[in-house]
């Protein structure tokens, strides 16, 4: 059985204890949210996941790293080298996008290697296979999907990221809008370009019911992919985007239906002021499925620096409500992300998310920063450091511009604020003359 047929049975599985401990939440009420579908934990049946991840309702705003070969860059050792780096910088969970290179043996190395759920696009997989076998991605079959997505459950992916909202409707309505990116998510462009190449119905869509029944086998996670998510501000919150988003929901429904975990992917250009929309629509139309968001993005000028473009945006909408937040790293819209970018990118996501589970109330959240409020009080450096969400980054920058004096910083030294007045604040009737 599924978590979630086990969560409806009124069975609380190892899983659910293990993620109520580090929530630090009674284990029968992320039964309850598992039950209801407003968490998922993704885990594979058949794999072992040393660090189990709830994603949802009430809980820690997760992270998830995206890593992967390309087809200008295919060594497996750098992608496992950007695999500990996010895990070293906090990562809740991998996903690998690779696109070159032998991909099953790629995804071999990685799922061995990772402690944490892993999620996959199988129709990535399958696009490269078939154009290099066929000549085109327009040459995939129905069974070819869903043959790609079984290979990925046997080989113990937790979550696949499934692009089944787009339909030839989504398409009509993408043409009649009229965008200035068209279609950016990479799956949503294989599939418009198959739909209409085809003149055929997404076999994502036409064969779900296959789909829930693979997923459903292995435990497979759904995280439902917005392949129309918008690529600028200008496209954001369209009549494709919202389509796609209603089908979604539907999709969502059958699922739970089924006893399969689903999750709904969000948009990733978004100016701020329609951010918190975006979720309110998403949580309605879903139904409380959790919401993985790229970002969003709240400007498109900042190449080299989107990884800050995307935590302000990731900050807004899980404070409204979103849930799990994929990284952007410096690298997005520019090339391959470095190691170094990985870092970046998972670091600021999480403090995006940890900004947004204080405003959420989530357990803990608050008591963190007042740890390190304490800390800095007493100018005790080692704790400062030890509390940092990067104590590497922090004890590099104090050891380089430390002060003469090692009780305090080098921007203020000997005029530190908190010092200079300490002693008369402490002094019942001082006044500062």
């Amino acid at each position: 059985m599924t978590q979630l047929q086990q969560a409806r049975k009124g069975t609380i599985t190892p899983e659910m204890k293990a993620v109520a401990l580090e929530e630090r939440v009674d284990a029968e009420i992320i039964r309850q949210r598992v039950a209801d579908g407003t968490v998922v934990i993704p885990k594979n049946k058949d794999r072992e996941v040393e660090r189990v991840c709830g994603i949802g309702y009430g809980l820690r705003t997760k992270v998830n790293a995206n890593i992967g070969t390309s087809q200008d860059y295919k060594d497996i050792k750098e992608e496992l080298m950007k695999l500990h780096a996010a895990l070293s910088a906090g990562a809740d969970a991998m996903m690998d996008l690779s696109t070159g290179g032998d991909l099953v043996g790629i995804r071999e190395r990685i799922i061995s290697e990772c402690p944490v759920p892993l999620g996959t696009v199988p129709i990535y997989d399958a696009a490269v296979t078939i154009a290099r076998e066929r000549g085109s991605i327009t040459r995939i079959a129905d069974d070819d999907l869903l043959g790609t997505i079984e290979t990925h459950a046997k080989q113990g992916v937790d979550f696949m990221t499934l692009h089944c909202g787009i339909t030839r409707e989504s398409v009509r309505r993408l043409r009649e809008q009229g965008r200035i990116t068209d279609v950016v998510s990479r799956g949503g462009a294989f599939l418009v370009t198959w739909i209409l190449a085809n003149d055929r119905e997404n076999p994502l869509y036409e064969r779900y019911d296959d789909i829930l029944e693979l997923a459903r086998k292995y435990d497979i996670t759904l995280s439902l992919g917005d392949g129309l998510r918008p690529g600028c501000l200008a496209d954001a919150t369209d009549r494709a985007q919202i389509q796609e988003l209603i089908i979604l929901g539907e999709l969502v429904k059958r699922a739970r239906k089924a006893g399969v975990q689903a999750m709904v992917e969000g948009p990733g250009h978004v100016p701020l002021n329609q951010i918190e929309v975006n979720i309110a629509l998403q949580k309605r139309l879903c139904e409380g499925a959790p919401f993985y968001v790229l970002g969003p993005l709240v400007t498109d000028i900042a190449p080299g620096y989107d990884h800050i473009t995307s935590a302000i945006g990731g900050a807004i909408a899980a404070m409204h409500g979103a849930d799990f937040l994929c990284y952007v790293t410096p690298s997005e819209h520019l090339g391959l992300p470095t190691a170094e970018d990985v870092t970046e990118g998972v670091v600021a996501a999480r403090i995006a998310g940890h900004a947004a589970d204080i405003v959420k109330g989530v357990h803990g959240a608050l008591d963190w920063d007042i740890e390190m409020a304490k800390a800095r009080k007493s100018r005790d450096w080692d704790r400062q450091i030890e509390l940092s969400i990067e104590p590497v980054k922090a004890r590099r920058i104090r050891g380089k511009r430390s002060s003469s004096d090692e009780e305090v910083c080098s921007m203020c030294s000997e005029f530190c604020a908190m010092k200079v007045v300490e002693e008369y604040l402490g002094k019942p009737g001082a006044c500062a003359g």
